[in-house]
């Protein structure tokens, strides 16, 4: 299998950055995608909402279907599950893309901050799993990809931002937990990571971050594709990064994702 035609996606965060692009090249196979998602009316500061990303995927050759879903609300999340079942039949992939962060020491943490990006991050992504899951049980090759780092207890990534790093790897051991237990039962769970900065207009808001040292949101979107068409019963339990998942599919070459091609490369963050 090589392609997502007619698969439902259940995509958070997807009216813009790295969950857009997912959207979209799923849609470019014909794939139903549910974009899932707080933004319903345009922000000054960062473009992009349900309604426009849903017109997107249209126009990419996909089906739409724009639900405002805060998912810190189990109601939310449980209406808008069911609005995608009842309008596509059923789901076959989970994306769990949405995520706060906030990069700033313990003493420079709002709790309210704090608060915000354990219940986005590894709650949830456990929320959305945790709802999805009677119809991924049902589905034909069924998958749950996060995007969370590979699990580490280095302390060089917990000192700087220990709240976001919480938050970041509580994700990564949602994943943990869910393939061991799903794993058996046919869902391929599984985490991506890309291996350098992903330039988006979300990370432009955060001082410092020079976008021209980034790929494009693209190269997440052509992993996550080359994921998600795997055999899900032999797909499970794996912290995938970027560029690695492209080479096994035979992608050698990823100068196209370059932002700006004269600018060195910077790591993301937990690799």
């Amino acid at each position: 299998m090589n392609s997502l035609q007619g698969k439902t996606l259940f995509i958070t965060g997807a009216s813009r950055g790295i969950g857009l692009a997912i959207a979209l090249r799923a849609a470019r196979d014909g794939a139903n995608i549910v974009i899932a998602a707080k933004s319903e009316v345009p922000n000054p500061k960062l473009p992009g909402t349900i309604h426009s990303a849903a017109k997107a995927v249209q126009d990419a050759g996909g089906q739409a279907l724009a639900l405002k879903c805060d998912i810190r609300e189990e109601d939310q999340v449980k209406a808008a599950v069911a609005a995608a079942v009842d309008a596509f039949g059923g789901i076959d992939i989970l994306v769990n893309n949405a995520s706060a962060i906030w990069l700033r020491g313990v003493l420079d943490t709002p709790m309210k901050r704090f608060d915000l990006m354990q219940q986005v991050n590894s709650r949830g992504s456990f929320l959305c799993a945790q709802a999805c899951l009677p119809h991924l049980l049902d589905a034909p090759n069924p998958h749950i990809l996060t995007l969370a780092p590979p699990p580490s207890l280095d302390p060089k990534w917990w000192a700087p931002h220990t709240g976001y790093t919480l938050a970041k790897m509580g994700m990564s051991f949602v994943t943990l937990g869910l393939a061991a237990e799903f794993g058996p039962q046919g869902v391929g769970v599984n985490a991506l990571w890309p291996r350098t900065l992903i330039s988006t207009d979300a990370l432009s808001m955060i001082p410092g971050v020079a976008l021209a040292n980034g790929r494009s949101p693209g190269i997440m979107a052509d992993a996550a594709h080359a994921v998600l068409v795997r055999d899900a019963k032999t797909c499970n339990g794996h912290f995938f990064i970027d560029d690695e998942v492209l080479a096994e599919a035979g992608v050698s070459d990823l100068s196209a994702y370059a932002v700006d091609p004269s600018q060195p490369l910077l790591p993301d963050l937990f690799l």
